[in-house]
């Protein structure tokens, strides 16, 4: 799906995790970039990781996956259920035909029958799942030959298949075994957390019948953009990396074989990796194509993979094991002992790359600064968001970035639940946004407090009196 280009152009979240609503637009409205970068901040426990995980939500959506019944617990306490809503930009390269595309959904938290088989009454701990329903995907179309207004293709708020009953034609046709089988694959993508608009039940009959190709383009951009170019880096790999693992994310096209790779693996680094053997190359190039970077950004640093043989995998085929090792000052270590900030860097260095090269990749990464130099931080992203192609959405608490990035492309959470996304208004050209939003926090100039206040005497009498219960 080379031709197709997916751009996430903003969200909407309902009752998800500390989020009662909030809007987050994600298009730079004061100049024209080619990359599309938004930065979120903002105090701890605000919402700025609700944002990232909405998107992972988006991902398994899109790819058909099951969503992890620990969604579920993310709804808001004061709700029965969460609803999400994206509006997407999808164009053809090549015919330079573009879609509008507006997709929401609905999650709860049932109760998981399918794995007792006594009475529900009896049971002392129940298994909970999430459920997906209400799904709603809609468009609008535009080409040098037709335009078509925005309205629903697939709605599944009904106990039919779906409706419009015109669309549902179109898309499946008139059988009555065909409906018998959707209905049926209906009930069973809800209990078993999955998506219904983009099943594989529903996908592979639509593949077989639909009678208008603009629909189907649509659908299999959707798909191919949540399976292999919406990329979500979440706080487990900091954590993994804590634990001296290092998951390494990437999308590397092999051009003389015309072929992509994608994905992530897990490399150990505090003693040989066993990895798939087919994998090994794949690492070896993406590696190499890392270090021209690397050794700029990092000057002088460059890594390598020490192929050490061959070993089974557990599923009996030919695995290899591998150990990344560390090269600067013609000294060759083990990658375990560099830094932190040095191996989050390098877990997503090959995916920085793709969002600069490629218009049609997108990479939310949560705490984007953790272990990063904060100097280094601003830099790259200032030449990602003036220079790059894809699309990149970060979190971060260093507010380096907000001296060095169009003030465009960066949002700040607020304490009002019901407002939880803002963009700083009156800002002048001359304004220095760290400072500006410094003196915000402090004066609360903004039409909603980005800042819930603390009482600096409040905290040091707060640590006394917990030092007398210690014993200190």
């Amino acid at each position: 799906m080379k031709k197709m280009v997916v751009r996430i152009e903003s969200l909407e979240i309902i009752n998800f995790k500390n989020v009662k609503h909030g809007i987050l637009e994600f298009t730079n409205n004061r100049k024209a970039f080619k990359s599309s970068v938004l930065g979120l901040y903002g105090q701890n426990g605000s919402g700025k990781t609700a944002l990232i995980d909405a998107l992972s939500l988006l991902k398994l959506v899109l790819s058909g996956k099951s969503v992890p019944a620990y969604f579920a617990d993310y709804i808001n306490v004061d709700a029965s259920f969460a609803t999400l809503k994206f509006n997407l930009r999808v164009k053809n390269k090549e015919t330079l035909g573009e879609y509008i595309v507006n997709y929401e959904f609905s999650i709860r938290k049932d109760i998981d029958e399918t794995t007792q088989n006594i009475n529900q009454e009896d049971l002392v701990d129940e298994k909970y799942k999430s459920t997906i329903f209400d799904e709603v995907l809609s468009y609008s179309f535009a080409d040098e030959n037709s335009k078509t207004k925005m309205g629903p293709i697939v709605d599944t708020r009904t106990d039919e298949v779906f409706v419009p009953d015109s669309k549902y034609k179109i898309l499946i046709g008139t059988s009555q075994k065909k409906k018998t089988e959707l209905l049926t694959a209906k009930k069973l993508t809800m209990s078993t957390s999955r998506t219904f608009i983009f099943s594989w039940e529903l996908l592979n009959i639509i593949r077989q019948n639909c009678k208008e190709q603009r629909h189907l383009d649509l659908f299999e951009a959707l798909i191919w953009f949540g399976n292999y170019e919406l990329f979500i880096i979440n706080t487990t790999n900091s954590g993994l990396i804590s634990m001296n693992a290092l998951p390494l994310a990437f999308r590397y096209e092999d051009r003389e074989k015309r072929k992509t790779s994608f994905g992530s693996l897990m490399i150990e680094l505090n003693k040989p990796s066993l990895i798939p053997q087919e994998a090994l190359e794949v690492v070896k190039n993406v590696i190499a194509n890392m270090n021209v970077v690397l050794t700029q950004i990092i000057p002088g640093l460059t890594i390598s993979v020490k192929d050490l043989g061959t070993e089974l995998l557990k599923n009996g085929k030919v695995g290899s094991k591998i150990q990344l090792m560390s090269h600067k000052n013609s000294k060759e270590i083990p990658l375990q002992y560099e830094s932190e900030g040095i191996k989050k860097i390098i877990s997503i260095l090959q995916l920085l790359i793709v969002v600069y090269n490629n218009d049609s990749i997108t990479v939310a990464v949560d705490e984007l600064d953790s272990g990063v130099f904060e100097y280094l931080l601003g830099e790259l992203l200032r030449i990602i968001s003036e220079k790059g192609k894809g699309q990149l959405i970060f979190t971060s608490h260093n507010l380096r970035p907000l001296e060095t990035l169009d003030k465009g492309f960066i949002a700040f959470t607020t304490t009002n639940k019901e407002n939880r996304y803002i963009r700083m208004s009156n800002i002048k050209t001359n304004n220095n946004l760290r400072d500006f939003y410094y003196r915000d926090i402090v004066l609360g100039e903004q039409d909603e407090p980005v800042y819930e206040p603390t009482n600096n005497y409040e905290i040091a009498f707060a640590f006394r009196e917990a030092g007398e219960y210690s014993g200190s």
